[in-house]
């Protein structure tokens, strides 16, 4: 299963390196968007969760992976930034889907809050709007160890918090690239992680509130930096959100264990072609739906 392979020009400013997974008999395209200091590769098991089913897009931020080299980093992105790229790949692609993960969550509901019209469904997995104690503990280290460029230091820090449930040889790949990043990826995290600590988390709901697709978010039962209660509070804002629960599953979810990758399938696949997915009860999985009255 090789991709088609592009580095594609976005408004003159940014070159995005994309991966295509074409299925000639899929009906529809769904794009996936990173987290923090993650690439393509982070996405290796949920292109085999979703293709053939779909066509499937993977790109690299302009600042990481194999879009850095053609880029000049003279600048930071805002999550603003990382939502009209989005956007234009979007289009670029005509996809009718979206996932994202972790903090790829932001620049995915900054795009959804556009309302592109190509969209139709998106899935917003391991993110929540509330930065509680253990994330406001991994972020106030994080700036910490990226500012003074402590490369062992945060290697660890994610294995040992949002990355503690990882089997122990993805942890080892983990440590390996995280701390071998370069250092304008190290301060477009700190850039980042420092507008998230001073800025007004807000700005995620009134997004949310503009978005009128069907919204999936999707946490894990172990993660308590991305809670699935504290997700549960986007249901208020986005009129149609459901939200599904992978139980004995952290932050990683489908790269954590095999039963994680199993319900984090059929939860996708429940949301994204729920008229042709098996619906044999599966007791491993939570379903909550909530329907905003307008």
């Amino acid at each position: 299963m090789r991709p088609e392979i592009a580095v594609l020009d976005i408004q003159g400013q940014y070159r995005v390196y994309t991966e295509f997974y074409r299925a000639d008999a899929a009906e529809k395209t769904i794009i996936l968007v990173n987290g923090s200091m993650a690439t393509t590769a982070s996405f290796a098991q949920t292109v085999k969760n979703l293709h053939p089913q779909f066509n499937v897009v993977l790109y690299d931020q302009p600042y990481a992976g194999k879009s850095k080299a053609h880029n000049r980093h003279e600048k930071m992105l805002t999550k603003e930034v990382e939502g009209q790229i989005l956007l234009e790949l979007i289009d670029h692609f005509a996809a009718e889907h979206v996932l994202s993960f972790s903090w790829g969550g932001a620049a995915a509901l900054v795009a959804l809050s556009h309302r592109p019209r190509r969209i139709e469904k998106a899935v917003i997995s391991s993110f929540s709007p509330v930065i509680n104690e253990p994330m406001r503990d991994y972020l106030e280290r994080g700036v910490d160890y990226l500012g003074s460029l402590d490369r062992d230091r945060v290697g660890h820090l994610v294995n040992n918090t949002i990355g503690k449930h990882l089997p122990s040889l993805f942890k080892r790949f983990n440590y390996r690239h995280v701390s071998s990043l370069a250092e304008h990826e190290y301060g477009q995290m700190h850039f980042h992680i420092s507008e998230v600590l001073n800025s007004d988390r807000q700005c995620y709901l009134k997004a949310a509130r503009k978005i009128d697709v069907p919204v999936l978010f999707m946490n894990g039962e172990w993660d308590e930096y991305t809670a699935a209660s504290d997700a549960r509070l986007f249901a208020n804002h986005v009129q149609h959100s459901s939200f599904s629960t992978l139980q004995a599953a952290g932050h990683f979810l489908d790269m954590e264990h095999k039963a994680a990758c199993r319900d984090s399938r059929h939860a996708l696949m429940g949301f994204l072609k729920p008229a042709r997915h098996d619906n044999r009860p599966r007791h491993h999985l939570t379903q909550e739906h909530h329907a905003l009255a307008i």
